[in-house]
């Protein structure tokens, strides 16, 4: 081999590596300087408790700022259109839920399909509900309750945190499966529905495992009746679920997850559901997560996309037979 081989040789390695090397800082350095994580519901919620959880994580994966920015109203559509209609640079994600995704598409008139204009990154939680009563309330069964209900016509509501919310369409199931009239009562937010099934204002309410077990565990204010996972909650072990009590369709949890935008560039969906996953597996997160009462859901954005497509029949299914309505 002559000299000038060898040179070419030589200057051929070198250029490779230098590539190489190249292509290592380029996936390590975000393309962003700072990342807006958007909970599109107020603060102090699950989904604002679940975003201020990941932030710090994300922002040591990705060696960049991390800001959770709270846009909420209008039962999350604020918040999802701002992240939808955002630039596809990975600088802009949304810590969204079952609601703001698969929901409201049957219950409002959208200017932008959440399905359509949003790309899944990652599934954060899975939460069931609980269907509790104010403690006030003699029944100690759901099939108590639905006795008590039948009763007396017209007399007993339920709360949600608002229109369109699995709280929500989870009472029209319930009007459905027992055969039984009640008012729904909208507020805005699960928060103040809460406390005023604990006040006796509305005798009934469903709401996650996360937000009711320090009322349940103390002050005998309200009951548990049942829970909606396919199994019982380490939270609530002595709880039944509604499957349990013959109620097979009455399985559903309230899920979270993150999206960027449509058209995100796959290598940064990739890399953010590698880094999510690794946050989400991290010992303190997902102890954070177990305690919340949530399942180990994370996983790839493809199995996340699939997840997505099994629940859009469901929910368009449920607001159809039931009826429900934006309150």
């Amino acid at each position: 081999m002559n000299t000038t081989i060898k040179h070419f040789r030589s200057a051929a390695l070198g250029l490779v590596a230098a590539a190489a090397a190249c292509g290592a800082l380029a996936q390590d350095a975000y393309p962003c300087k700072v990342v807006k994580l958007v909970s599109p519901y107020p603060p102090g919620g699950t989904t604002d408790i679940l975003a201020r959880l990941l932030a710090p994580g994300l922002a040591k994966e990705l060696a960049t700022t991390v800001i959770v920015d709270n846009k909420g109203g209008a039962s999350s559509n604020i918040g999802t259109e701002f992240v939808s209609a955002a630039p596809p640079d990975g600088c802009t994600l949304l810590l969204g839920n079952n609601t703001g995704i698969v929901i409201n598409r049957n219950l409002y008139k959208l200017r932008l399909d959440p399905v359509k204009s949003l790309t899944p990154v990652v599934e954060v939680a899975s939460v069931p509900l609980v269907l509790y009563v104010n403690a006030a309330e003699s029944a100690k069964t759901v099939d108590q309750l639905s006795a008590a209900i039948k009763a007396a016509p017209g007399k007993y509501s339920f709360a949600s945190g608002g229109s369109g919310s699995p709280q929500h369409l989870m009472g029209e199931m319930l009007k459905l499966e027992m055969k039984v009239d009640m008012t729904h009562i909208p507020y805005r937010g699960q928060g103040p529905a809460l406390q005023d099934v604990i006040s006796g204002q509305v005798p009934v309410a469903f709401e996650t495992t996360t937000a009711i077990a320090s009322q349940l565990s103390g002050g005998g204010r309200i009951r548990a009746l049942a829970t909606t996972g396919s199994a019982r909650s380490k939270n609530l072990p002595n709880v039944p679920t509604m499957k349990e009590l013959g109620y097979d369709n009455f399985v559903v949890e309230n899920w979270y997850g993150i999206f960027a935008p449509a058209k995100t560039p796959a290598a940064l969906t990739e890399r953010l559901n590698r880094d999510l996953v690794k946050v989400l597996k991290s010992p303190e997160v997902s102890k954070s997560l177990a305690d919340m009462g949530s399942r180990d859901v994370a996983g790839s954005a493809e199995q996340f996309n699939q997840f997505i497509a099994k629940e859009l029949p469901y929910w368009e299914s449920l607001v159809k037979r039931s009826g429900a309505k934006v309150d």
